[in-house]
């Protein structure tokens, strides 16, 4: 009996036997990709046909493929995307921890030429950009006071994607001085981007500021 180390999910990990001689020895792969072993099938690899994995097993002879001195395939990729990679071949689903991006397992999968993953990857990207792209816009509200002298100037020089909507007169009723002056309530608004407010933040789409005077 020879000793490899292996675990449940092909990293090396712990020691487990495996017979070194006949037919089911030579149905195991051992890969080392970026410093990091796994160990799997020869039939889980070959699932994709004309992908890397598949001319490896073929012993491809287009193929330049390296072993390191335990007789294991020498890969120079991220070891952490090739987890989800490899088991994708294994049962047919995608499956990404948290830290990880479907970004970067779309180039990963480029690499080894894994036409289905490619497919499945970009199909998910584009759904995700879609429900992005389909959320409603909201807009914030401000309503702001000013005299008839300031309107032009204050109209004029509004910035930072604030946006001109209604003009309100409310009469010359505020006496400054001994003149009355016509006053004006001038409402803008602005896109209202989600990611720029905190969750508890986020204000109606009819949601008013303070009169600011």
């Amino acid at each position: 009996m020879a000793e490899c180390q292996c675990d449940v999910s092909g990293h090396s990990s712990r020691r487990c036997p495996l017979r070194s001689t006949g037919e089911s020895s030579s149905k195991w792969v051992r890969l080392n990709v970026g410093g990091t072993y796994f160990l799997t099938t020869k039939q889980t690899l070959c699932r994709e046909p004309k992908s890397f994995l598949y001319r490896l097993c073929q012993a491809d002879p287009e193929l330049d493929s390296d072993k390191d001195e335990s007789g294991a395939y020498l890969i120079d990729r991220d070891p952490v995307y090739f987890g989800p990679v490899l088991n994708y071949l294994r049962h047919g689903k995608l499956v990404l921890n948290k830290n990880l991006t479907e970004e970067g397992a779309l180039e990963e999968a480029e690499f080894y030429n894994i036409t289905s993953l490619i497919k499945l990857i970009k199909d998910k990207i584009r759904e995700r950009e879609s429900k992005v792209t389909h959320t409603p816009v909201k807009h914030v509200y401000r309503v702001l006071q000013c005299q008839e002298e300031e309107l032009t100037q204050m109209v004029s020089t509004m910035s930072d994607g604030w946006k001109f909507e209604q003009l309100v007169s409310i009469g010359s009723s505020y006496n400054y001085g001994s003149e009355d002056q016509a006053e004006f309530l001038c409402v803008v608004s602005k896109e209202l981007h989600n990611q720029s407010y905190g969750n508890n933040s986020q204000p109606s789409e009819k949601a008013k500021d303070d009169i600011i005077s």
